[in-house]
């Protein structure tokens, strides 16, 4: 655990770095401050599912440093917060949000997605997470579900990941390409630890105090699921 701690912990240090931004571009396609595989396009297919508008407030979880909070809220006019345990990616979301003249409508801060959200009941319009499911054990799923729409008025979004083996085995074939540690650790490893469309679908309907849950798959071995609030929560 503290290997994956400081890996995440340099790579959020030097995320502005001018070689790592040209990285992302030419892997990405557009720069948007990416900390893992996540495209523009990708990113543009989910995120309309909640009908953001400049009047919402969304709660991003496991924000890292900051990048797509950031472009959520050019895209959309909404309000963002941001948070994520480790300081680092914090610091770094904060400074990227003063440079691109957004820190009226995005803010970050340091909470633990494993405990209780330090925010009152329905605080939010939507809380979103972005490859974040995949790191939470069965009973940590259901428990940050729960914790998700307590604060949140009407849904909570999850992005991840799907386990397939052909998705082990495209994360191996594309060692050569990684250019840092935490990829080259985090990609398989993500990718283990990842539900499938059933897993997932199972362990919220049971455990989790859903209205609804609509799963839609897409390319790349990825997933869109959207929890949706019961009223009388």
């Amino acid at each position: 655990m503290s290997e994956r701690s400081d890996l995440y912990h340099s790579t959020y240090s030097h995320f502005n770095e001018h070689v790592l931004e040209a990285v992302r571009k030419e892997t990405f396609g557009l720069d948007i401050g990416q900390n893992s595989w996540v495209t523009v396009d990708e990113y543009d297919h989910f995120v309309p599912w909640l009908g953001l508008t400049a009047e919402s407030h969304l709660l991003e979880v496991a924000t890292g440093s900051g990048g797509p909070a950031l472009y959520l809220a050019k895209r959309t006019a909404c309000l963002v917060t941001g948070v994520d345990a480790n300081e680092e990616g914090v610091t770094t979301a904060s400074q990227m949000a003063r440079a691109s003249n957004q820190s009226s409508r995005v803010c970050f801060r340091v909470a633990d997605a494993n405990a209780r959200l330090p925010f009152d009941d329905n605080s939010f319009d939507a809380v979103g997470c972005s490859l974040f499911a995949h790191h939470l054990e069965p009973d940590e799923l259901v428990r940050f579900t729960a914790e998700s729409l307590r604060v949140a008025r009407h849904a909570l979004l999850i992005h991840d990941l799907v386990r397939h083996p052909a998705h082990l085995a495209l994360s191996y074939l594309g060692f050569p390409l990684y250019r840092s540690r935490l990829t080259r650790h985090d990609a398989p490893a993500s990718v283990r630890r990842a539900y499938t469309v059933e897993e997932i679908r199972k362990i919220l309907e049971q455990g989790a105090p859903a209205a609804n849950i609509e799963i839609r798959k897409f390319y790349l071995f990825r997933m869109g699921v959207i929890v949706w609030k019961p009223l009388t929560i």
